[in-house]
């Protein structure tokens, strides 16, 4: 019999390939319930018999996440407890989807003595160190990643077994929603211009690796955090012209620009995330560079 996994955001861009990959190793229970409603989530989970709640689903958007911090603020200053919890349900906003989403799904799992995993973001960082591991104590810049951060708090702080899984600008051969290797790939093969960051670096992460990794980490019984990112940090501009470079597209379509230019009244973000992947990696996971994983891409598309 196979293990049962309890899953929310298992529809998205990463949730939906772990459970293509994963399917004939785990059961996997989509939960589509809002986990903003907290007594719905809480009797999913409990009446679920899954031994495990892998948490996926979160409000990622970074600009409109950074739109909400007001609103959430506002909210946060209610000092009735079932005002707030009314407040959350009904506006979705950030805080009310990471934070709040969260706490309610770490109770479900607190009440049926479930392991939670939760799935993070390298945006938890600031980007001021040379380079970041499981250590280093995290420092948003931007609301979004204040409500991850805090979520990551809530499951640290929940007396039941857990993992975070910090992962990086993931992509993947095919999905409705473009990532950015796709977006970018379209464009070029389109023939349309393409700009590229040069001052801002960041570890994309193939999500088929991301997929392994967590069955590693389930297989292996394992607790803490978790870095699943890939091997290689670059530039924007750098991942454009590899992407044109791999599949023999026009890299004169590529220009250059900053982050001052390319992110004008935007959220900021963390600039410098060279994230260490060693911990994953002893435990047999190979987490992919950007050349390898665009291989993989490339392979996979060609057999689509």
């Amino acid at each position: 019999m196979l293990m049962k996994i309890l899953g929310t955001g298992l529809t998205g861009l990463v949730g939906s390939r772990i459970v293509e990959l994963l399917k004939d190793q785990y059961e996997f229970d989509p939960s589509m319930v809002d986990i903003t409603d907290r007594n719905a989530i809480i009797e999913k989970i409990k009446g679920s018999n899954a031994s495990i709640v892998l948490h996926l689903a979160a409000k990622t958007d970074v600009d409109g996440c950074e739109k909400d911090k007001e609103k959430d603020i506002k909210i946060l200053r209610y000092k009735d407890i079932k005002e707030q919890e009314e407040m959350f349900s009904r506006d979705k906003t950030a805080w009310a989807v990471n934070v709040y989403g969260t706490k309610n799904i770490v109770d479900g799992c607190r009440e049926s003595s479930k392991k939670v995993i939760y799935i993070s973001t390298d945006f938890v960082f600031d980007g001021s160190k040379d380079f970041y591991n499981e250590e280093d104590v995290p420092n948003p810049v931007n609301w979004y990643a204040k409500t991850k951060y805090e979520g990551e708090k809530i499951v640290q702080n929940s007396s039941i077994p857990w993992i975070i899984v910090r992962i990086s600008y993931p992509y993947r051969s095919s999905f409705e929603r473009p990532d950015f290797v796709r977006a970018i790939l379209k464009r070029l093969q389109n023939n349309e211009k393409v700009l590229g960051v040069i001052d801002h670096k960041f570890s994309p992460t193939f999500i088929d690796d991301i997929a392994f990794g967590i069955h590693k980490l389930i297989e292996k019984k394992a607790l803490g955090i978790f870095h699943v990112i890939g091997s290689t940090c670059l530039t924007p501009y750098d991942a454009a012209i590899a992407i044109a470079t791999k599949f023999g597209l026009n890299k004169d379509l590529i220009g250059k620009t900053t982050r001052e230019e390319f992110f004008t009244n935007r959220a900021k973000r963390p600039f410098h995330l060279v994230i260490k992947n060693d911990k994953i990696q002893r435990m047999g996971v190979k987490m992919r560079g950007f050349e390898d994983g665009l291989e993989e891409v490339k392979r996979q598309l060609a057999n689509f």
